[in-house]
């Protein structure tokens, strides 16, 4: 009866230990900083990399796998909302450690008009504080980031509603471009 008390409370214990390390806060990648580079495969093949969008808005987003009902409905927002994040210049990408395979099928099968980014080892989403590795199990955290035109994080987002969130990236992505013009035009302090 013991040994079954203290199994349990191992196990218990152990749960716990994992859940507290999964809901840890990381480094955090924060607003201004550089947007690490990469380069990935799409779900065509094509090698994707930072420098490709250098002048315009990208909207990174990282979700953890193809064709599960949560991660279907926000890349499917996004899909509506290509148009209205096309006409303010910015590019949508997702990322998972899905293969390329299961990014064509997914796309596919939603019609899907960006890429999506594989990142089987998670170095990727790793640099960018958005990997979930619990050794056999590793996925993307569901996190968003805004990289603006000059390679800096403009802004990022944690705390996904996936029904909501291509339009609060379209607010986000309004308000920015509206600071940086703001920012650009202003005139200078007269002392």
């Amino acid at each position: 009866m013991f040994k079954m008390i203290m199994g349990g409370l191992a196990i218990l214990l152990l749960a716990a230990s994992a859940a507290f390390w999964m809901l840890r806060p990381g480094t955090q990648r924060m607003e201004g900083s550089a947007a690490p580079d990469f380069a990935l495969p799409d779900q065509n093949g094509r090698i994707h990399r930072l420098g490709d969008y250098a002048g315009r808005w990208l909207v990174l987003y990282f979700y953890p796998r193809d064709d599960t009902p949560v991660c279907t409905r926000e890349a499917c927002r996004f899909r509506d909302d290509i148009g209205t994040l096309g006409k303010l210049d910015a590019a949508v990408v997702g990322v998972s450690v899905d293969s390329a395979q299961s990014h064509a099928a997914f796309s596919r099968k939603y019609g899907l008009p960006f890429p999506l980014l594989s990142d089987p080892d998670g170095r990727t989403a790793a640099a960018y504080d958005s990997l979930l590795n619990l050794g056999l199990v590793r996925f993307a955290r569901r996190h968003t980031f805004i990289i603006a035109p000059d390679g800096r994080i403009a802004a990022r987002f944690d705390h996904i509603d996936p029904a909501r969130h291509a339009e609060e990236v379209r607010d986000a992505l309004l308000g920015l471009q509206r600071a940086r013009a703001t920012q650009v035009f202003s005139p200078p302090d007269r002392a």
